[in-house]
């Protein structure tokens, strides 16, 4: 329904069209027609309403550009083969087909709009028009399951080394894989897998940057600790350029731990991780781990050390609570 007032809309661009004319050619209730021009502002189109004449669109978000993100991008593989989408529900799963089809690794599922966006543990991410980066990179990466958890401290480690190199603030890691600046998310990764046998046949690595989204843009229950790099920078972004350096920063990390291993990729994410040196609460699922994390081990396992000087390792969950500073 908001796909076709749209189009109605963009049709009678130089002139008015009534709540009246709306409303007979969708067939629904004045009501349902300025609910459904308060959903399209929120996803970022600006409206002029004259009472007796109507409704007049006067802009939309500005939508990305994939020439200009192609003559920015410097990597040898990743991103070269791009699939831009306007609108889909998961760039996960478009993913996931585009591997059946044949697409490999390097491939990017970009989408402008996810009306089904996923986070972690089943979790929604709310991703509004034009605003953000909603990309799912696919990898086939020739290692083991068991080391499939150090992949997702990769990726943490390039996506908030290119946040920082491409806007100058102080973004980092919370554990295990979010991005924050001044403590509020600004990033989130999401790996999905398929194996054969003990070794890894693909993986479909969604990343969702908030980038020039406003803060009276997100829901009320995230509202309080979610933010964007627009909001914490004071200024916009361009799209095409930040998601050509995350990419490059991706390739060399990814191929850096394919060939090297993961004792310099850990050393690297201790240091950019905020969680390191705090007294944090985990939930795992099955039990609540208090302690001061103290770093990662080998295997990629967060070390968290109780009062009574025990050491836990913790290999998934979620930060209930943390206080104190980082040891940085």
């Amino acid at each position: 329904m908001i796909d076709r007032l749209l189009a109605m809309l963009e049709e009678h661009r130089d002139g008015y069209l009534s709540g009246e004319q709306i409303s007979r050619q969708l067939g629904v209730s004045r009501t349902a027609v300025w609910k459904h021009i308060r959903a399209l502002k929120k996803r970022g189109y600006e409206f002029e309403a004259v009472p007796s004449r109507g409704y007049r669109l006067k802009s939309g978000p500005e939508l990305f550009q994939p020439e200009r993100f192609h003559a920015a991008l410097a990597t040898r593989a990743f991103g070269r083969r791009l699939i831009y989408l306007e609108r889909t529900g998961s760039t996960q799963t478009v993913a996931h087909e585009r591997y059946a089809a044949g697409d490999g690794e390097g491939t990017v599922v970009l989408a402008e709009e996810q009306t089904a966006g996923k986070g972690r543990m089943g979790r929604s991410w709310h991703s509004p028009r034009g605003k953000g980066l909603w990309f799912t990179l696919l990898l086939e990466p020739r290692i083991s399951v068991r080391a499939a958890p150090q992949l997702t401290y990769v990726l943490s480690v390039a996506v908030c080394r290119a946040i920082r190199r491409a806007t100058g603030l102080a973004a980092a890691i919370k554990w295990p894989n979010d991005i924050w600046i001044d403590g509020k998310k600004v990033c989130g990764i999401l790996l999905e897998s398929a194996a054969e046998d003990d070794r890894l046949k693909y993986v479909a690595a969604g990343i969702g940057i908030d980038v020039n989204v406003d803060r009276s843009e997100w829901p009320a229950e995230i509202a309080d600790r979610a933010t964007s790099l627009r909001a914490a920078a004071g200024r916009p972004f361009e799209r095409e350029r930040l998601l050509a350096d995350c990419l490059l920063e991706l390739e060399f990390w990814y191929h850096h731990f394919l060939k090297e291993g993961f004792p310099g990729v850990r050393t690297v994410w201790e240091s950019l991780c905020e969680t390191i040196g705090r007294t944090v609460r985990l939930g795992t699922g099955t039990a609540s781990i208090a302690g001061v994390a103290v770093g990662m081990d080998d295997e990629g396992a967060l070390l968290v050390r109780r009062d009574d000087g025990t050491i836990d390792r913790v290999v998934s969950g979620d930060i209930e609570h943390s206080m104190g500073c980082a040891f940085r």
